[in-house]
């Protein structure tokens, strides 16, 4: 098996564990824009360090760029990319679309890989990904193994697949949960994982939004067509990536055992470890809490795990070709890393009593202690009756290791960048809507635009002339979803609301209208720019979202917004499907209920306790268009939310504003 080990990196000791114990690429975030931020993580300087330390290893370093940034940010963003190439950065880890168009447009040599958060789970949404000039796709923790196939039978791109670590209950990227209920948004790198906290969804389990740590480690034989093998920790300790980077590089040569994997668990897990994704096997064996005994164990394995990496590791090969000619001066070729030097030294002089040999002159060659490097092909060409110094000959050889490692100053190929200046919008904005059902429409409605779920009857979508919602969870329901539209676009469906790049590049494709949904988390005007008619992420301030300088965007106004998108219904999973009847619900530790609703598709959402109300201030939204988000209203509610919009009146039940005022 050929896999690259991907080692997580919070700080200059976790980097230098994962690189000693044998992983070959890291992946780091700078003191900004990294979904990371509470780890050490590296300034400019600490970065050009730590870019070198690796290189001179001959391993790749990542710098994560895999949050949301707004137009203000932009220019900085532009910077840090700029000093991360000068370092010798060997790629970016992006989630924002807008941040992804400015790398490509401005720094043609620059490599991006797809932040797991771009939630990219189909063949549709590599292929765009691809026509965004990603060149890897970190795939989604909770794709099984056919899923993860029938992408790889489409695709040349490189896939990168979490392999050990923390598991979030939501599809990545698609959590607001942080950022709705404590201000602290994942999308923008400070998630405070609320979901660790007690929630009950009607039977015994006091934390149904846990899920055990995944570890897929002794199934590597199984990963045809991975790349990259990640392992998640930028906020775990060195040990913990020592002994995660060790178990990967143990299975890759067939030497992982139990033994291993107690070790593992021993340094850190939440109950033990889950492989339910990559199996298809959901479900309440999956979900686990970190507990006493779990820290205990801790203890006395991480002071023998620390040295493993307490001195270097000769890790990789170096060829020697050594020349010692009469009356010549001696000279030292080497090649490592792809490259090859050669030193110069003294002039032999003729040896009195003790004849150098090629034995003695390989011995001391290959004396390569506290370096990275150990000796593999050593050729020495050698007159008889030379002698030089012992103390030249190690000098030769420290003179071309450090030549080996001396690194080349990079050459940054960029354009400017110019951004986008704000624009005022001063019209009305027109309304939209999308409902969960079409028993909601009302006979008469104030919308331009109405959307229901793609699961609705052909009769619902033809008597509402409506557009088709397309679900955000798509794991393996490509084929299944183009045959739908396809039904859909022969009975007259027009219109297309996607909040996924792979949906919107395969509504786009079979002819559809597209507009863009929440779920692309549109969050900059480079962003907007490249979707239809986006409705922008409800992480903006509405200061921020007015700003926003593209055509025809818009913000949701009113509703319950999804708060988490998962695979593993936590009702399901604590009373079953027949005990839920369709109206189940999470509740937290301070008594609120959190409704979830299930679908045909393969995920269920988390709604908000209480919905989004801005209806009362609509004289502040300057954005083209104002959304409505229906979710758990009747057809009655629903009439009654249309009156207050329409009075501009205050709402007469418990209510947010969301993230529009405080923001994240």
């Amino acid at each position: 098996m050929k896999f690259e080990i991907l080692a997580p990196a919070g700080g200059m000791e976790s980097l230098i564990a994962g690189v000693r114990s044998g992983a070959n690429a890291v992946y780091l975030g700078g003191k900004l824009f990294n979904a990371r931020r509470n780890a050490g993580n590296f300034n400019d300087d600490e970065l050009k360090m730590a870019v070198e330390y690796c290189h001179q290893r001959g391993v790749k370093v990542y710098l994560t760029l895999n949050i949301l940034v707004s137009d203000e940010e932009m220019p900085l963003a532009y910077k840090t990319v700029e000093n991360a190439l000068g370092a010798g950065v060997d790629a970016f880890i992006v989630q924002d679309l807008g941040v992804a168009k400015m790398i490509r447009e401005c720094f043609e040599n620059a490599r991006i890989h797809a932040s797991t958060q771009m939630s990219i789970m189909t063949p549709m949404g590599v292929q765009q990904a691809k026509e965004m000039g990603f060149s890897r796709i970190v795939l989604p923790r909770e794709m099984s193994l056919e899923e993860i196939a029938q992408i790889r039978n489409k695709t040349d791109m490189e896939l990168e697949l979490f392999v050990h670590g923390a598991l979030c209950m939501s599809v990545s990227g698609q959590c607001y949960l942080s950022s709705m209920i404590g201000g602290r948004s994942g999308n923008r790198g400070l998630c405070a994982q609320p979901c660790r906290l007690p929630f009950t969804a009607g039977g015994d389990n006091k934390n149904a939004l846990s899920l055990k740590d995944l570890s897929i480690i002794s199934e590597l034989d199984r990963l045809d067509g991975i790349t990259s093998l990640k392992i998640e920790g930028r906020m775990k300790r060195p040990e913990y990536v020592s002994a995660a980077v060790t178990a990967v590089k143990k299975a890759i040569d067939g030497n992982f055992n139990s033994a291993d994997e107690l070790t593992l668990r021993s340094v850190f897990s939440r109950s033990g470890f889950t492989n339910g994704y990559l199996n298809a096997k959901l479900g309440r064996d999956m979900f686990g809490i970190r507990q006493k005994e779990d820290v205990i164990k801790a203890a006395d394995v991480l002071k023998e795990i620390s040295h493993n990496y307490d001195n270097e590791n000769p890790l990789l090969p170096i060829d020697m070709k050594f020349v010692c000619k009469n009356g010549r001066p001696c000279s030292l070729t080497a090649t490592a890393l792809n490259k090859t030097v050669t030193v110069v030294g003294d002039v032999p002089e003729k040896a009195i009593n003790k004849l150098m040999t090629a034995e003695s002159l390989r011995q001391r060659l290959s004396k390569l202690g506290g370096t990275q490097f150990y000796p593999q092909d050593i050729e020495i060409s050698l007159d008889e009756g030379l002698i030089l110094p012992v103390s030249k000959i190690n000098e030769l050889r420290r003179r071309a290791v450090a030549q080996i490692e001396a690194t080349e100053k990079v050459q940054v190929v960029s354009k400017p960048f110019r951004p986008i200046m704000h624009r005022i919008k001063i019209s009305k904005p027109y309304l939209t809507a999308s409902f969960l059902s079409a028993q909601q429409i009302p006979d008469k409605h104030p919308f331009e635009r109405v959307f229901i779920p793609i699961s609705s009857s052909l009769e619902d979508f033809v008597d509402n002339r409506a557009g088709v919602t397309l679900p955000r969870g798509l794991f393996g329901m490509e084929e299944k979803i183009t045959s739908r539209l396809l039904k859909l676009k022969r009975a007259g469906v027009k219109n297309a609301l996607c909040g996924n790049i792979g949906s919107y590049r395969l509504a786009r494709e079979l002819g559809f209208n597209v507009y863009g949904d929440f779920g692309l988390n549109i969050y900059n005007s480079e962003s907007a720019r490249q979707i239809n008619s986006p409705i922008l992420s409800f992480e903006l301030t509405l200061d921020k979202a007015n700003e926003i300088n593209a055509d025809d965007t818009g913000i949701i106004v009113y509703g319950r917004v999804p708060l988490m998108l998962t695979r593993n219904c936590p009702v399901k999973n604590d009373i079953g499907c027949f005990e839920c009847g369709g109206n189940g619900a999470l509740t937290d530790r301070k008594g609120y209920e959190f409704p979830v609703v299930c679908n045909d598709y393969p995920c269920s959402e988390v709604l908000n306790s209480v919905p989004i109300y801005m209806l009362d201030r609509m004289n502040e939204v300057h954005t083209d268009f104002a959304h409505f988000y229906f979710s758990t209203e009747t057809v009655g509610e629903v009439m009654d939310i249309i009156d207050l919009c329409s009075k501009g009146e205050k709402a007469p039940f418990l209510y947010t504003r969301g993230l529009y005022q405080r923001g994240t």
